[in-house]
């Protein structure tokens, strides 16, 4: 929900908080002027290019030349900037250094993929990186689950603890959350959107959280289409109703986990 605000695998904040609650202003009532953004110093324009020259070479030792001095530390650099952002911590390797080079592996193999008209490298390989740390990532959560502590095993080697009961707990505690903040938005949904278009959206998008046990719909772009057909209305305007309920959600969330429930 948060498109737009990513850049590098970084989320700004401050450009979103921007747009949702308007410029910071100083003192003196004078919009605050942004600090310019630091450059991706290590993936350059020279890193793009370099990347377009190795595949026109056909020179296998010409392309290792170009890749070792040009590409790799790029590559390098953004699968730490992916793992370190969005904390890709569960890894079957020894360390996150391992981490990294594997996943710079992964870049090499699909490099042959790229092509320039698909837009800047950064973004294309970036993509690329956090969908295999994605996988990679629930993958090696799932076999962590899977796994029994020996010393969880009593005197008659039956399995005293269950691995699936935190799971269980965790997801009967998210559909407590989301169950009341379905409520909350219900009652309060013409306070939060007066604006009865506004609430007729919201309301759709709420009744896709109502429905979740039976959704069979996972992809963005189903889901969009679908709230369209109900609603008549355009895409930006869904996405701005979005975005309204999820700094609702988050604040809620807070709340939640602090108090362990939504005051109504």
């Amino acid at each position: 929900m948060y498109n737009g605000y990513y850049d590098g695998g970084t989320f700004d904040a401050a450009k979103y908080l921007e747009e949702e609650l308007g410029p910071s202003l100083t003192k003196k009532g004078r919009v605050r002027k942004r600090k310019p953004k630091q450059p991706r110093i290590y993936f350059t324009e020279d890193t793009e290019d370099a990347i377009v020259e190795y595949l026109l070479l056909t020179n296998q030792d010409q392309r290792n030349r170009i890749y070792n001095e040009r590409i790799a530390y790029g590559f390098y650099k953004l699968a730490e900037n992916i793992i370190h952002t969005f904390k890709f911590y569960y890894t079957d390797t020894d360390t996150i250094e391992e981490l990294k080079h594997e996943v710079v592996a992964f870049l090499l193999e699909k490099l042959h993929l790229y092509r320039k008209e698909k837009g800047k490298a950064y973004s294309y390989f970036g993509t690329i990186a956090k969908r295999y740390l994605i996988v990679y990532n629930a993958n090696n959560y799932k076999k962590l689950q899977e796994k029994v502590n020996m010393d969880e095993v009593n005197d008659e080697n039956d399995i005293f603890v269950d691995n699936n009961i935190g799971l269980d707990e965790e997801k009967n505690e998210l559909n407590m959350f989301l169950d009341q903040f379905v409520a909350y938005v219900d009652k309060h949904i013409y306070t939060i959107f007066p604006k009865q278009q506004d609430a007729k959206t919201a309301d759709a998008i709420v009744e896709l959280f109502r429905k979740r046990e039976n959704l069979e719909i996972f992809n963005k772009k189903a889901l969009y289409i679908y709230i369209r057909e109900i609603t008549d209305v355009d895409t930006p305007q869904i996405t701005k109703i979005i975005k309204k309920l999820d700094v609702i959600r988050l604040r809620l969330f807070n709340e939640f986990y602090e108090h362990g429930y939504i005051k109504m």
